[in-house]
This record gives structure tokens, C-alpha cells and sequence, in this order.
């Protein structure tokens, strides 16, 4: 069961979901090969190793409307608390399973109540969570990058961007990605998203007077 698309944009969710697709099959590919302490490895979401932020990503890839609220009203209503409990349920007893698991959900359109682009968003973003740490480079292509950083751009849903990015211009020096208006933050298009959701670690890459800024905003709970 997915969350009913609007008539007129079927076919674009349908793209989108090529893309996702096509993203968690490289990230599982990325990972076939993990020793134990690799998979133990610290990632850039906060308190979540590798392998969690993998098991993370095969939840929200199993968890359709019904079962997220359901979720939801068992933990009262606590949303963090719904996530660490979903993680465990996709966890699996050893890093083995926990990436078996992924792959089993490489191709599903089952997704929570929210766009089908913030699924795209949850899998860039988490895979570059736990791909920087691991010194694993991914060459994504940049139309990809360009419509999730298109996405980011105008939404604050699930993580704050649009907000993050208030009076900043923002143009990507490897792709058509520009917006915005005040002074320049510049960088690659994977970089300036990993910024605009708060990835700190990113904003070493990006250059303008608009960077001291949002390194700020990045390091702001």
C-alpha cells in the first residue's frame, strides 16, 4: 500500500521512483563488501552507526500510511521514539541481514504520508550518511541532484532547508541548480544539499560570503 499520488502527478512520482530505485541499488552495491568495524563506523546522522542509518533507510521503504500512524499513536505521539523503534525492527541480528534486508526493499514504492521527491531526499542524504565516513565517493548524476536540490530548495518537510537558506543565493558550480537572492554560497550541487539539511561537514566544499552563515545554521539545533 502506497499513499494515493494525485491523477496528474502519477507519472511524475513515477519518475522520481526510478531515481530512488536506482540510488538504493548503488547504495547496497557501495556496502556488499563492509568488514564488521566498517559497518560499525560512526555516520553523519547523529547518534546512528552505518548500519543503523542503513536499517533506517529499510523502514522507511516498509512503513505505508497505516503502519506509520499506527506508529505513531503506539509511541504517543513521540516521533523519535517511532524511528528508533522501526530501526530495530529492520536491524536484523547481523550486518549480513541488516543489508539483505535493504535489498529487499530496493525497488518498493511503499513510502510513509509524504512525497515521493522526500523519499529521494531520505535515500541521498542517508547514503552520503554513511558513505563520507566510510571514504566512499558515489558520482550521482547531476540531474538527480538537481531535481532533489530543486525539492530542498522550497520545502522544510521532514528536515528544515527551506528555512536553513533564508536570504542566502545559492548556485551550484556543477549543474543548472540556482536560488535564491543575498549573498553567495557556491559549491558542488551535492554539497549545497547536504548543506541545506544540515550536514556541517559539507560546508567545507562551499565558498561566498553566504557560507559563514549557513555553517551557522547548520551547527543551530
Amino acid at each position: 500500500m502506497t499513499t494515493p499520488e494525485p491523477t496528474a502527478n502519477l507519472h511524475h512520482a513515477s519518475g522520481i521512483w526510478s531515481l530512488v530505485h536506482a540510488e538504493r541499488a548503488a547504495l547496497a552495491a557501495d556496502l556488499a563488501d563492509l568488514t564488521d568495524q566498517q559497518w560499525a563506523t560512526l555516520s553523519l546522522c547523529t547518534g546512528f552507526n552505518v548500519r543503523q542509518v542503513l536499517a533506517h533507510l529499510t523502514a522507511g521503504a516498509s512503513l505505508n500510511p497505516v503502519r506509520w500512524l499506527a506508529g505513531v499513536i503506539r509511541c504517543r505521539f513521540d516521533l523519535d521514539k517511532q524511528v528508533a523503534m522501526r530501526l530495530a525492527e529492520q536491524l536484523g541480528a547481523t550486518p549480513t541481514e541488516t543489508l539483505a534486508r535493504f535489498r529487499c526493499v530496493v525497488t518498493s514504492t511503499i513510502k510513509p504520508p509524504l512525497p515521493t521527491a522526500a523519499m529521494l531526499g531520505e535515500t541521498i542524504v542517508h547514503a552520503e550518511d554513511i558513505r563520507r565516513p566510510l571514504g566512499i565517493h558515489r558520482d550521482y548524476p547531476i540531474t538527480t541532484l538537481t531535481r532533489l536540490a530543486n525539492y530542498y530548495q522550497g520545502s522544510d518537510l521532514v528536515v528544515l532547508a527551506k528555512g536553513r537558506i533564508v536570504g542566502l543565493r545559492l548556485q551550484a558550480s556543477d549543474g543548472p541548480f540556482a536560488t535564491g537572492s543575498g549573498p553567495l554560497v557556491s559549491g558542488s550541487t551535492l554539497a549545497l544539499i547536504m548543506a541545506m539539511v544540515g550536514r556541517v561537514a559539507y560546508c567545507g566544499e562551499l565558498d561566498g560570503d553566504g557560507v559563514a552563515t549557513l555553517r551557522a545554521r547548520c551547527t543551530t539545533p
